[in-house]
């Protein structure tokens, strides 16, 4: 077996389930990525049809999850607007237990105007505390 085929078999034998919350252009370039990547991916979104779209558009395999309830993948990654995410957050509540969650939510205004946090040391880390009970990683 030459080394390109056991690299791939290393990854098929190691392949996550990665989930990912949110449907817009950051979680489209991300799930992107990460199908490429080799691993399975599972698109969760307020908006089933949004979800069920970029699903499509990623390798075979991707799935959806429905909103609110356990994402599939260990790893999660939270690809909503900054101003959404601690509510997004709080609807799926105890379903994040256990999960290692990635919060790509950058902290400016919609508009790209500035930041919308009183300082920027705030911009720099979100407390743990907004994501009950989830750990941070």
């Amino acid at each position: 077996m030459d080394t390109t085929s056991i690299t791939q078999l290393f990854r098929r034998l190691h392949m996550s389930i990665i989930s990912i919350i949110g449907s817009g252009t950051m979680a489209a370039a991300i799930a992107g990525r990460t199908a490429k990547a080799g691993h399975t991916v599972e698109v969760v979104s307020r908006d089933p049809a949004k979800a069920r779209a970029l699903a499509d558009q990623l390798a075979a395999g991707a799935t959806t999850g429905a909103y609110g309830t356990a994402p599939a993948g260990d790893i999660v990654i939270l690809a909503v607007p900054y101003q959404n995410a601690a509510s997004v957050v709080a609807d799926f509540g105890e379903a994040l237990d256990g999960k290692v969650i990635i919060d790509i939510a950058n902290p400016v205004a919609p508009d790209l105007s500035g930041l919308v946090t009183p300082t920027a040391a705030l911009a720099r880390r979100r407390p743990p505390s907004a994501f009950p009970p989830a750990r941070m990683s």
